[in-house]
């Protein structure tokens, strides 16, 4: 018989049937809620932002390039006509998570715009085999820990009070979120303990092995953010959406992406249906800020999960941890202090 880890570790490849789909969601349901969608232009983004925009919800599209986010924009609004029930709006949002002062810079509009985000899904990011080693972001930093952890995380962190007023207006406990994209890689390529302080800022010459560290690091984040913030109600979810087709595998080479195609590649939609459980299934409780959000919409707990040393680091020492979530926290904010502009 194998294990409840065996098939904690199986389902992320070959998921049961998805839980939580377009069918499941009622026309205008969302109405007055304001979501930002990372990365939304393209893959299980643009596919999100399709299933969403039958809510009534106001969507931003944070994307690098206007002119992609635009023509999704449009792609997405044409297929969902202004005279259908429930029909939400899908606002541009200029992000790049490669530039902290940009990422500062789309916290600081949105602020303007609205004074509270009910849900952020931190969807935007690049797949390992597309950065060459010693490549580096706008402010130096190896690009994957660069984007996927310091760049996120600050992200998160200044859109913080309005997810707190968010947290404030909702009558319903759990219902504002955060979600943060990790990774079956984790398991299998991640370092002991899921990152290695020793060697953040390099980067190791295994761009599988680096993915597989700043998503390890993005997990650790994504306990630490809901361990300090589960007190203004704000749920902060763990999710690896599944093997969908997306801009992650970019850069693979393609006898690799072949094998991979050809035995456990999903449409890029099903991945879409994990963030949508994720992000609004009541199914999913304030408590599961512990767990993880697994393909295509189950929520597996922690103690069954296949790597449980990453656990174990990321818990304060005083909870029997390593203290990860603290140190790696505290590291990113050092990385970004002296790129920020300060007000006047």
């Amino acid at each position: 018989m194998p294990s409840s880890k065996y098939k904690s570790f199986f389902g992320q490849y070959y998921p049961p049937k998805a839980t939580f789909t377009e069918t499941d969601l009622t026309p205008g349901s969302q109405n007055g809620r304001v979501f930002i969608v990372t990365g939304g232009n393209a893959g299980i983004g643009f596919e999100l932002c399709k299933l969403l925009i039958t809510t009534g919800a106001t969507i931003y599209m944070a994307s690098r390039s206007k002119e992609k986010a635009e023509a999704a924009i449009k792609s997405i609004s044409d297929s969902y006509p202004l005279d259908k029930p429930g029909r939400g709006q899908i606002k541009f949002l200029h992000f790049d998570l490669n530039d902290l002062k940009v990422v500062q810079k789309a916290a600081k509009e949105f602020s303007e715009q609205e004074s509270k985000l009910d849900v952020l899904w931190n969807n935007a990011g690049t797949g390992g085999n597309a950065v060459q080693y010693g490549e580096r972001t706008v402010q130096g930093f190896e690009p994957l820990m660069g984007m996927h952890c310091i760049a996120t995380l600050l992200f998160t962190e200044l859109l913080r009070p309005r997810l707190q007023a968010a947290a404030a207006s909702n009558s319903i406990p759990g219902a504002t979120r955060v979600l943060w994209l990790i990774t079956n890689l984790v398991d299998t390529n991640a370092p002991p303990n899921g990152v290695d302080f020793s060697n953040l800022d390099c980067g190791f010459k295994d761009g599988a092995k680096n993915y597989a560290v700043s998503k390890a690091g993005t997990w650790i984040l994504g306990y630490e953010f809901g361990r300090r913030y589960a007190k203004d109600g704000i749920l902060s979810l763990m999710v690896n959406p599944g093997v969908v087709k997306g801009g992650s595998y970019a850069g693979t080479p393609r006898i690799i992406m072949a094998i991979i195609n050809a035995t456990m590649m999903h449409d890029t939609v099903y991945g879409s249906y994990t963030e949508l459980f994720a992000g609004l299934s009541s199914d999913v409780k304030p408590e599961d800020y512990k767990n993880l959000i697994l393909p295509w919409g189950r929520v597996c707990p922690i103690d069954v999960a296949w790597r449980q040393d990453i656990p174990k680091a990321m818990k304060p020492k005083d909870e029997g941890g390593l203290g990860y979530g603290q140190k790696l926290w505290e590291w990113c904010e050092e990385q970004w202090k002296p790129h920020l502009e300060t007000s006047s």
